[in-house]
């Protein structure tokens, strides 16, 4: 065989091998691609709204739920965000989880009204979404919160038991949640249900926002506008704008009973000192376990009805498989009873020294 003939049968073999190792590329590529197309079966999405106006997304909520899902699914893991109120933000965080492949949503949107595309978009691509504590719009999968007219049902009846024998001569101002939350419209759809027809009048009634500083700014132009007299109650939302607005009515020497939701630790203080008159007790773990088992039982392609009990409708879907709990009203007279008796804080958190003779008196220590 001549130099020639040898430099050409190299010649062809090096090409045979670059062209098989090119087409045995191709086919890593393709797996991959195919692999990505069918989806992360292990991961789980969690997307919570806020972080500045209720400590317990990340108090609670979010390691509540982080820890029942590794219960369920020793091998899943969840992708977590916080949208720290922002819409923006959060249709950012939940485009990344789909471009991540994630099969199951966990949604508490900020702002329920915006998610229609968003649920749409995912529902397309197989991608179940669980609407959390905030009914999303658009085909969510199931729905976990709780009963929240019932909710706006025991804030105004609690706010009733607080002004006692002078209910039917109160004026009330009321300091609702944001517009754009669906919960918001039922706690005040709610809590009107009970307070009109039972008191003199609602007198002063603007959104809070769920933000303090609005909430704020909202009771001292109730005050400008009502006079130190004019009202003998407040209706708050929840707890960190009902923090604001006990803050602003001490400076203008008012005192009169405010009431939240949500039983955040300053807020059980703030009950235990007598500064506000009872707080609502969602409890929180039965609210993330159940999130995290239907969560789950999407993922492996489970009936969710085992745990989703009930339906509710929303703004465009009718018949949602829905999960929903029982609130409890939180006075002075029932915090060992409540938030105590379900661990949820030691009277030691509670009872700090600024509280300690408020604790001795209502025997929490």
């Amino acid at each position: 065989m001549n130099a020639l003939l040898r430099r050409a049968l190299v010649s062809t073999a090096g090409l045979a091998l670059v062209l098989s190792m090119t087409a045995a590329c191709g086919k890593a590529g393709g797996d991959k691609k195919d692999s990505a197309a069918s989806g992360d079966t292990t991961s789980i999405g969690l997307l919570l709204p806020e972080n500045a106006s209720s400590v317990r997304y990340e108090s609670f909520d979010r390691p509540f739920i982080e820890a029942k899902v590794k219960a369920l699914c020793a091998q899943c893991k969840v992708l977590y965000n916080n949208a720290e109120g922002s819409a923006a933000k959060q249709k950012q965080q939940f485009d990344t989880l789909l471009t991540q492949g994630v099969k199951v949503i966990i949604l508490d949107a900020f702002n329920a009204k915006s998610t229609q595309g968003w649920v749409q978009e995912a529902a397309a691509k197989g991608v179940k979404v669980l609407a959390y504590d905030r009914l999303a719009t658009g085909p969510v999968s199931a729905y976990v919160s709780f009963d929240n007219e019932k909710v706006g049902e025991l804030q105004g009846q609690a706010l009733l038991d607080a002004l006692g024998p002078q209910a039917p001569d109160a004026n009330i101002v009321m300091i609702n949640g944001d517009e754009a939350d669906p919960n918001a419209a039922q706690f005040k759809s709610g809590a009107h249900k009970v307070l009109d027809g039972r008191i003199k009048k609602v007198v002063y009634e603007q959104s809070g926002q769920w933000d303090p500083t609005v909430a704020g700014q909202k009771i001292s132009a109730a005050v400008t506008e009502l006079g130190k007299n004019g009202f003998q109650a407040v209706y708050s939302a929840n707890d960190g704008m009902a923090g604001a607005i006990i803050t602003q009515l001490k400076g203008s020497g008012i005192k009169v009973p405010v009431g939240g939701q949500d039983a955040g630790l300053d807020a059980v203080q703030r009950v235990v000192g007598g500064d506000q008159a009872f707080t609502i007790y969602k409890a929180y773990k039965p609210l993330a376990d159940n999130a995290a088992e239907l969560a789950v039982d999407l993922l492996q392609g489970k009936d969710v009805k085992s745990v989703a009990s009930s339906t509710v409708d929303s703004d465009t879907d009718k018949s949602i498989p829905a999960k929903l709990l029982d609130a409890k009203v939180v006075t002075k007279a029932n915090i060992k009873d409540t938030v105590i008796a379900d661990g949820l804080y030691k009277a030691s958190d509670i009872c700090t020294a600024d509280y300690a003779a408020a604790c001795a008196a209502a025997s929490l220590k």
